[in-house]
């Protein structure tokens, strides 16, 4: 069995770009059945807002005299390096963390599971698939809600309740498809995959047409920046355009912009400045 890490967190807001780590839930499982369990509050920096208080218990208080996630940064990296990373909403933790890690200039990188997913793939008659419904549902033991290490305890208790239910290829077939690589034209580092972010703003396409290299190819803008641009290399696009628009592409960047309206503002402008082949003339407004 390969080492795992069960984890979560708390943090300051939804945003990895702009929010921080307020506490870190970590359970190890080593090959042979070795269990560690970690928890560590973070002084994120920034205020807690009284709505993040009342969700998870955590004050401006509590976090005062904790270390600031730099000083616990080498411990987390270690209890994390190697092994494969779990987490409901996986993304989320993974994005923290790697946001973490970056304003550090440590690069973070770890195969990782989400158990959302996980949950609708083995359990595909259930609607829900949050955290409470699994809690519900599998009779999951809560320590308490919203607390990192206890939200960990109840993930790790989920992937023993699915290896009782499912079997070893139903499970493998599910990782599998969780694991499996977008098509990315050749010339695109497929590291990009670790560094989409999972936040709002605009992403610009490069690359080749009508014989012309690094041409500006397309302007999107999307709530999702990793999602949108994932999207864009599925095996079977729904029409040619978006299939030669797709082996076209060279270069990728991508702009966090939280603010909607600004978004679009800068999206318009970059379309009347770039001429885009693939975009529409944009709106006025």
């Amino acid at each position: 069995m390969r080492p795992l890490a069960f984890v979560d967190l708390e943090t300051t807001g939804a945003t990895a770009a702009t929010d921080r780590i307020t506490e870190i839930g970590i359970v190890e499982v080593d090959p042979d059945g070795t269990v560690r369990e970690w928890q560590q509050l973070v002084n994120p920096g920034i205020s807690i807002s009284p709505f993040i208080e009342q969700l998870t218990g955590i004050s401006n208080a509590m976090v005062a005299d904790a270390p600031a996630f730099a000083d616990v940064a080498c411990e987390t990296l270690r209890r994390l390096e190697g092994r494969l990373f779990i987490a409901h909403n996986a993304r989320f933790d993974y994005g923290f963390l790697k946001s973490e890690f970056k304003r550090l200039d440590v690069i973070f990188r770890a195969s990782s599971v989400c158990t959302v997913k996980l949950s609708r793939d083995l359990y595909p008659e259930h609607k829900r698939h949050n955290l409470d419904s699994l809690i519900e549902r599998h009779n999951l033991v809560a320590a308490a809600r919203h607390r990192a290490l206890a939200d960990a305890q109840l993930i790790h208790q989920f992937w023993h309740k699915i290896h009782v239910d499912r079997d070893t290829a139903a499970i493998a077939a599910a990782l599998d498809l969780q694991h499996a690589t977008p098509a990315l034209p050749a010339e695109i580092d497929p590291g990009i995959l670790d560094e989409l972010p999972e936040s709002p703003g605009i992403y610009l396409f490069y690359g080749e047409h009508l014989g012309q290299a690094e041409t500006p190819l397309y302007v999107g803008r999307c709530r999702d920046i990793r999602q949108h641009i994932l999207g864009h290399f599925v095996a079977n696009p729904s029409s040619e355009r978006k299939a030669r628009l797709a082996r076209s592409v060279r270069r990728i960047e991508w702009h966090e912009i939280a603010d909607n309206t600004q978004a679009q503002l800068r999206e318009n402008s970059l379309i009347r400045q770039l001429l885009p082949a693939y975009n529409r003339k944009p709106s006025r407004s």
